[in-house]
């Protein structure tokens, strides 16, 4: 499995010659706590994939997995850092207060989810789909188009857990390195210290999410 997960990294750094991911691989992990995450980029239809690529739009499929996720809530959050500061901090989806006590925790032990997201009028604009609902969220960018959406757990290795929050995803913009070529790679797996990717990187903006479940 470990394999697998090494290859679709080198996958995602090879395809970030542009701005969008267009694989199709389906990455599993497996934290020491039994929380597994499986997630798939893009869409196994070539057709609809060259269109979302086309559209620059970035398409994820994030499937979570666990005997103990039953009877939990979830909660995403999200950190605007710009200039290597956070400039705030927000809540995307909290299950616990939508006011639906049907989807305040979850019914079995699997949580399903996907994300779409795209650059607009200088705005990055995201879809979170649940099980019987979605939200909509819009944060200011920067003009470039360059903005990729990031399985940040996967990439840089990070720990899934239960009753702790853990860094999920990264919308951001690449390294530009001093012979005028960027990379998206080099952020995406540069490890723990996310926060810091601004100062570390020259990342004048980027968006990083974390999630809960407790």
């Amino acid at each position: 499995m470990r394999k697998l997960q090494v290859l679709a990294v080198a996958l995602i750094c090879f395809s970030s010659l542009t701005a969008q991911q267009s694989q199709e691989e389906l990455v599993e992990i497996k934290a020491p706590s039994g929380l597994k995450m499986t997630t798939d980029y893009s869409s196994d239809n070539y057709e609809l994939s060259d269109i979302l690529d086309f559209e620059g739009i970035d398409y994820m499929k994030i499937n979570f997995e666990g005997e103990e996720l039953k009877g939990k809530a979830y909660k995403i959050t999200v950190k605007e850092i710009w200039n290597g500061k956070v400039k705030s901090e927000s809540v995307v989806v909290d299950s616990k207060n939508l006011g639906v006590p049907q989807f305040a925790t979850l019914k079995k032990g699997e949580l399903k989810m996907r994300i779409l997201a795209k650059h607009v009028d200088n705005k990055l604009q995201m879809k979170f789909k649940f099980p019987r609902f979605s939200t909509n969220k819009e944060f200011k960018a920067t003009k470039s188009k360059d903005y990729s959406l990031r399985n940040i757990a996967d990439e840089s290795n990070l720990d899934i857990q239960y009753n702790k929050p853990f860094y999920l995803l990264a919308y951001i913009l690449p390294y530009e390195r001093e012979d005028g070529s960027k990379s998206w790679c080099e952020v995406g797996t540069a490890g723990k210290d996310l926060e810091n990717w601004g100062s570390k990187f020259g990342i004048k903006h980027y968006l990083l999410f974390e999630m809960t479940f407790e």
